[in-house]
């Protein structure tokens, strides 16, 4: 990574406008006006990158700087898909009131905050927190970035499939950051709620469990209408759709009771919940978060373009609607002649998406009026 000007500093004249004195100009109209900070510096494209490193891709609580290449490619992805600057910062804390009070005194020189790699519950909480204070867009990529292109390949699997999102059987299997994201998501973009199964590693969540932390007794009492309990063979019996985001190996006995021509997202990484061989032989569409299989489920498909359309709009937050329009304009971009049982997503290297994404996230925040 490097940092590089955007205008040239080749003659005196140059290097009087950049710095002293003509930059005392610039300060003296933002301290006038604070809203211009957006215009007049790189504040309005700016993005931090800001991870704890208490959950690093599979890696898990490697620290702060052990996740500094992820946060590093990171800001990349950003840049080169998004054209938005990003930096990434490492806190070498895991308390959640220090990465609170730290990430609001570094707001100033961001137009967004990106949350990364930051374990669960405790990521639930900093976003919530963050949200409520700071007037820019902050957005927990493992939570909302794989969410929303969840959303996008379910929609594609369910037309491939001839089928309604809303008339699934699905069962997520995972209950971190990952696996509550993306079942609100889902249900946000019209799936059935009540047709939706969350499993953690103590088995189904429903309302008669008494161990649940906040997050999950909220999603338990969204969920799963039928009270179905015990382990992920009795979720699976008659289920459409398997969402894997938690790790682990779920075995063939369970996936034989899923209903025949379905979908298996099997997205952990770097060893999917099923092999695809094996989930090719109970689903029509498998998918996984891998590039070497077919359907990757790839985070770079929605924050380049979230963060562009949200700063391009001046948006404050980033909405519900503004996801779910993200996830739309990822659907979309496959023309019907290019959708298959093998391609339900663009490819992560398609330029047509970010564009695409950053012009339904824009829109929706003027829908929205989340606006400066």
């Amino acid at each position: 990574m490097s940092v590089q000007s955007s205008v040239p500093l080749a003659t005196r004249e140059d290097l009087a406008l950049a710095y002293t004195p003509g930059v005392a100009q610039v300060c003296e109209a933002i301290a006038a006006d604070e809203s211009l900070v957006h215009e007049l510096t790189w504040v309005g494209r700016a993005v931090a990158v800001v991870t704890d490193g208490s959950a690093v891709l599979g890696l898990g609580n490697i620290g702060p700087r052990a996740a500094m290449p992820v946060m590093e490619g990171k800001a990349v992805l950003f840049k080169q898909f998004g054209g938005v600057d990003a930096v990434p910062i490492c806190l070498d804390t895991q308390d959640p009131d220090e990465i609170v009070a730290i990430v609001t005194a570094l707001a100033p020189s961001f137009g967004g905050i990106n949350l990364e790699d930051i374990s669960a519950p405790r990521c639930f909480d900093i976003e919530r927190r963050l949200e409520a204070t700071l007037p820019i867009p902050v957005f927990h990529d493992d939570q909302h970035g794989t969410a929303i292109v969840v959303l996008a390949a379910l929609r594609n699997a369910a037309r491939v499939l001839g089928r309604r999102l809303g008339d699934l059987r699905i069962v997520v299997s995972g209950a971190g950051a990952a696996g509550v994201a993306v079942t609100k998501m889902l249900i946000s973009g019209g799936a059935d709620a009540g047709e939706i199964v969350v499993l953690d590693s103590r088995g189904c969540l429903h309302g008669g469990r008494s161990d649940l932390n906040p997050e999950k007794a909220a999603l338990a009492a969204l969920t799963n209408a039928g009270g179905i309990t015990g382990d992920i063979a009795n979720a699976l019996r008659g289920a459409d759709v398997l969402i894997g985001v938690s790790g682990g190996t779920i075995g063939e006995s369970a996936l034989a009771g899923m209903s025949p021509g379905g979908a298996i997202f099997a997205l952990a990484n770097p060893t999917p919940e099923v092999h695809p061989d094996i989930a090719s032989r109970y689903a029509t569409v498998v998918a996984t978060g891998r590039s070497d299989f077919p359907n990757q489920i790839n985070n770079v498909l929605a924050f380049p373009g979230i963060f562009r359309g949200a700063l391009d709009a001046g948006a404050t937050r980033i909405t519900d609607g503004m996801k779910v329009a993200a996830a739309t304009a990822i659907a979309e971009v496959l023309a019907e002649g290019e959708l298959s049982i093998g391609a339900i997503v663009p490819s992560a290297l398609d330029p047509r998406v970010a564009p695409a994404v950053a012009a339904a996230v824009a829109a929706a925040a003027h829908r929205d009026s989340v606006l400066r």
